[in-house]
């Protein structure tokens, strides 16, 4: 499916939040600059837009991997156009098992990507593994606003509007329609961050942004 939408997917994106995603991104970087990580582990990297936007931190190098041949071939092209092909790379690569030696970076990240893991947290466990001793995670995925009204609004576009667009735009009939089923599966908020403790993380916290559309998610190793 990704391979399929890879071409309009970061239209999609931006189209859908109308750009907050952008800011969605922004802030969860912005969250982890105190701890100046030089060795950055992207997963789910699917386009580049989180690894990109990790150049920020002034690293040495970002890897980022997606099991998307579609979408990482629309990455390096974002890479190569900004001149950052000696900073980031995009590989081929599975995120429950990852192709790197234990405790070998500062930092792990994922922008919308555990959602879709078949094993969680295997998934999780892998990021732990691979992150150095007192190494930082990030996560930034979408959660269920719970205050009235928003709550209801949102959950309405969510079902109703966003699947239809999503579903011309991309010329996909499933493209979108999975988007609100994983989202309602998936356990965010204090539920996500029991999952990061049962995965061996401490120091987890969630920080709700948008009224609780996404969430960022920091844990340590």
């Amino acid at each position: 499916m990704f391979n399929k939408i890879s071409k309009r997917y970061d239209f999609l994106n931006h189209f859908l939040s109308l750009g907050i995603d952008i800011s969605w991104r922004r802030k969860a970087i912005r969250m982890l600059a105190p701890y100046s990580p030089k060795y950055i582990l992207d997963i789910a990297t699917g386009t580049g837009d989180f690894a990109l936007e990790a150049m920020k931190l002034n690293p040495e190098r970002i890897i980022g991997v997606d099991i998307s041949t579609g979408m990482l071939e629309i990455g390096r092209l974002k890479i190569l156009e900004k001149g950052l092909e000696e900073s980031i790379r995009l590989e081929f690569g599975d995120s429950e098992r990852l192709g790197f030696k234990d405790n070998n970076f500062d930092a792990v990240i994922v922008s919308f990507g555990v959602r879709n893991f078949e094993d969680l947290t295997r998934g999780l466990k892998e990021m732990h593994r691979v992150l150095k001793p007192e190494g930082t995670l990030v996560i930034l995925e979408f959660s269920k606003p719970e205050k009235f009204p928003f709550k209801q609004v949102y959950g309405w576009y969510f079902k109703n509007i966003l699947p239809g667009i999503g579903r011309i735009v991309s010329k996909d009939k499933s493209a979108y329609r999975y988007l609100p089923e994983s989202v309602e599966h998936f356990p965010s908020g204090q539920g996500f961050l029991e999952v990061l403790k049962t995965a061996g993380f401490n120091n987890c916290i969630c920080k709700k942004l948008t009224f609780g559309i996404s969430s960022v998610y920091l844990a340590k190793k």
